[in-house]
Formats: C-alpha cells, structure tokens, sequence
C-alpha cells in the first residue's frame, strides 16, 4: 500500500481519536443534562449513545466550542426524548418517581448541583414543558449563556429569555421552601430508620409536616400506591400498615442518593426499593418511594454526575 493511500487513514484514526477524547472529558456533564431533562438515567444514556454518534461524524476543525458543540446536540437529543417520554408517562402505572442515582458523597459539596438532582426538584422540572424544562436547566443549572442556550433549543435569545424568565417563576413557586442541609435530611432518614428497627411510628410522627405527600414508584411490576397520600394521619396508616407490619425481614442502609442522604430498603436481604424525602423548615412534607425494580439498577454502584 503507498505512501499516499495510508495517509487519509491516519488522519481518520486522528480525527476519532480526538472526537473519542473529547467526548470522554465532558460525558459526565452530558450525562447529568441529559438526566436533569430527563428524570431517567436509562434514558439519559440512551441519549449519550446518540449524542456519540452524531458527534464522531462532527468536522472537528470547524467547532469553536466543543464543550457548547455537545451540550447542544445532547439537548436537542433530550428534547425529542422528552416530548415522546410525555406519551408514555400519561399510561404509566401509579405515580411516576425520577430513576434514583447513588452519587459520591462530594456532590453534596456543590449545593446547587446537588439540589438540582435531588428527587424533589426533579419531581418539580416534571411540571415544565419540554423547552421550558431544556432552558431552565442549562440556564440556571449548567449557567450557560443565552445565546448558546438558543441554538440548543432553536429560539431566539429574546425568546430564550423569556422562557427562562417563566421556568423561574414557575420553579420558585414550587421548589422546597428554605435552605436545607444535608444534616436536617439524614436526621429524617434516620427517623425512619429507627422506626424501621423499633416498629415505634412516634419519633416519625413528630416531623412529618401536616400536609405531607407520600408517593411510590412500583412501575406496575412491584406493589406500590397508585395515587398520592395526603396528610399526616393517612401516611402514618400507610407507613403502619405497608411498612412496618411483622413478618419479612426489613433492613435500612443510609447511603447518597441524587446529591442527598437517602435510604436503601432490604427485604429479606435483596434489594427492594430506594426513600428519599423532601424536607422544608425541619418537617419532611415528601416521602417518594422507588420500587420498580427497572429503577433500582443505579444505586448499587455510583454514577457521576457534574457541571
């Protein structure tokens, strides 16, 4: 083979090269955009998958921003995934609860990526539309301009900005209420754990708030409540009743879920499901319980997740 003919080779093997480096050195920020939009982590590297394969076909020499290059296609990527995601979600089985992650303790330390993932705000950019949900979370997430926001989602900036400004509005006035430590959470979890131990439901009892919602994920394979709990005295039933009743044994593990304390749930020693909670000025006004064992695949190892 000549000189000639090789030549053309290298320069391809070059090129993927440098797609393949380039990539690898922004999948975990890919990731979590794709995870915050998304909700499901299935999904989210399903996405990746396609993002790849768009980006090794890119003219490298022609991206002034690769970084802004990846996040634009994994967004519009996402989008399309959002919009048909919202057909199967309307015949979903029961309440429908974000796919939990087992993140590093150090997420923690960035408070707000760590809220960002959180099941709670999660649960929150559910209630967006698509683009609304796009535009929120790389603006005041990933803190990206809103010219590059705009090519993400083909707006304008002018238009960007005003979506924007309504995603706020609409967050602000459902997000947790108060600034929320990581200690305020873990002792709630640890509430539960210790009623988990004793059967005792009364040191439980003393920080649900009074209008606390109780939700639970089995995806229609596992059993779960179909519809919402409300109310102090309906999930104290509900948790004497579903959880603590006598007969299999039940174990609790405190581990990181989604950037916060959660708790693993063992029954009989496998793993049945994973809590976490939403606490607001000390009380816990959310419990979200994962069942679905198609979930459960992502707290048994962690995932990074970044910006």
């Amino acid at each position: 083979m000549s000189e000639r003919s090789e030549r053309p080779t290298g320069v391809a093997e070059e090129r993927g090269d440098r797609a393949t480096d380039v990539f690898v050195a922004h999948r975990n920020l890919l990731f979590t955009v794709a995870y915050e939009m998304l909700g499901s982590a299935t999904d989210a590297e399903d996405v990746l998958q396609e993002t790849w394969l768009r980006w090794v076909g890119v003219d490298l020499a022609v991206v002034r921003d690769e970084r802004a290059y990846l996040v634009r296609i994994v967004t519009r990527q996402a989008l399309d995934r959002l919009r048909a995601l919202g057909r199967c979600r309307e015949s979903y089985v029961g309440p429908w609860l974000p796919e939990p992650l087992l993140t590093a303790p150090d997420v923690a330390d960035d408070v707000e990526l760590a809220e960002s993932v959180s099941t709670a705000m999660l649960l929150v950019l559910e209630t967006l539309a698509p683009t609304e949900r796009a535009v929120f979370v790389l603006r005041e997430v990933f803190d990206l301009e809103y010219g590059e926001i705009a090519e993400a989602v083909a707006k304008t900036p002018a238009a960007v900005r005003q979506i924007a400004h309504r995603a706020r509005a609409h967050v602000a006035a459902r997000r947790p209420r108060g600034n929320v430590s990581p200690a305020e959470t873990r002792a709630a979890l640890e509430a539960f754990r210790r009623t988990v131990e004793t059967s005792d439901l009364q040191s439980l009892l003393d920080i649900l708030a009074p209008d606390v919602v109780a939700l639970s994920d089995g995806g229609g394979v596992k059993r779960a409540i179909l519809r919402p709990v409300v109310g102090v005295d309906k999930v104290a039933r509900l948790l004497a009743t579903r959880w603590y009743r006598r007969g299999a044994e039940r174990s609790v593990e405190l581990v990181q879920v989604n950037g916060g304390p959660g708790l693993l749930v063992r029954l009989d020693g496998e793993l049945d499901g994973v809590l976490t909670v939403r606490v607001e000025n000390g009380y816990v006004t959310g419990l979200y319980h994962v069942r679905n064992p198609h979930k459960l695949s992502r707290v048994e190892r962690e995932t990074a997740v970044s910006r």
